[in-house]
């Protein structure tokens, strides 16, 4: 319900104030796309309350999706991720949260790239997985033909050898699509923390 969403809002700019105010943080990275749309939101959504309005407008400006550092990142993590290559080839499902709600379309791709990996976007990549937050559990015929589309095109990209992996930024979708194949799907950062200890 609304209100509750709201209630949680101010509890999680309660906790991350302090460090706020304080100046402790830079930026509130989130590494589920998802989430960084919704906290992306808060200014929005609690516009009208007089007590946490400027508290979330201020958290909204400074929340960062953790693909936005990898500007920043890639010229110091690249001379250690000699093992990027050995990864092989990846496909690239960019969660609907992070193309369309944060408006951040070809950066994680792009900076993946620019680490050493192989990543391959199929066909429609803009299109949903059908996971959509309670979409799936709502509605789970329509739910499963969106991701058998998306796996499918999946497939079509990788016609001669079945990829690595699916790397995907949003949980929602990490456990739908891996609930339709034998393929692993993972986090594109846990793939990132494993080349960089290897």
């Amino acid at each position: 319900d609304q209100e509750g969403g709201k209630a949680e809002m101010r509890a999680n700019i309660d906790a991350w104030w302090p460090l706020v105010e304080r100046g402790e943080v830079e930026a509130i990275v989130m590494n589920a796309s998802g989430c960084g749309a919704t906290v992306k939101e808060y200014g929005h959504h609690l516009a009208g309350d007089a007590a946490y309005a400027a508290k979330a407008a201020r958290v909204s400006a400074m929340t960062r999706d953790l693909s936005e550092l990898l500007p920043e990142l890639v010229p110091v993590l690249k001379p250690q991720l000699a093992a990027a290559a050995q990864a092989g080839r990846l496909a690239l499902h960019p969660p609907c949260t992070l193309q369309h709600a944060q408006k951040l379309k070809g950066g994680l791709e792009a900076g993946l790239r620019a680490l050493g990996f192989t990543v391959v976007l199929p066909a429609d990549s803009h299109l949903c997985c059908g996971s959509a937050g309670t979409y799936s559990v709502l509605n789970p015929e329509l739910s499963r033909q969106l991701r058998e589309r998306k796996l499918g095109a999946l497939g079509e990209a990788f016609a001669d050898a079945p990829p690595a992996a699916i790397l995907s930024a949003n949980m929602g979708c990490i456990t739908h699509l891996q609930g339709g194949t034998d393929i692993p799907v993972r986090h594109w950062v846990e793939l990132l923390d494993e080349a960089l200890l290897a």
